[in-house]
């Protein structure tokens, strides 16, 4: 039997609104994947502390408020700092196209803003989550 791939969605910050990170959980669920949703107002502390607390293989990061650069460095950070690094960072939300390179530049792994396709979402992550 082959083992799922699990996936903390998680809101960091004040953003109020999470319908997106929502639908993409109920999708990846969807498609086989374990998810683990953390609700609303999460700080980076919490999301990484859970994430490895769930060994999970994927961080989905969802922001709309605009302090994406800020609050995903910083779980960036945590994770290297607690030894996660292997744990793999995905991204969606309003992230304008100039901070798209910022964000690959310390490691998020993808980068998904509205329009994005739930089905382009699923065949990511499991594109880099091979075993």
């Amino acid at each position: 039997m082959e083992r799922k791939i699990k996936v903390l969605v998680a809101k960091p910050g004040l953003d109020g609104h999470d319908r997106g990170a929502k639908v993409v959980a109920r999708a990846l669920r969807d498609a086989g994947m374990e998810v683990v949703y953390t609700g609303l107002r999460q700080t980076p502390e919490q999301i990484v502390n859970a994430a490895i607390q769930e060994d999970v293989d994927v961080i989905g990061l969802s922001c709309l408020s605009g302090a994406h650069n800020t609050l995903f460095a910083k779980v960036m950070e945590l994770l290297k700092a607690k030894g996660a690094e292997e744990i793999k960072v995905v991204a969606g939300g309003i992230i304008p196209p100039d901070d798209h390179q910022g964000l690959r530049d310390i490691g998020i792994d993808g980068i998904f803003t509205p329009g994005t396709s739930t089905e382009n979402i699923i065949a990511y992550i499991k594109d880099v989550i091979k075993d």
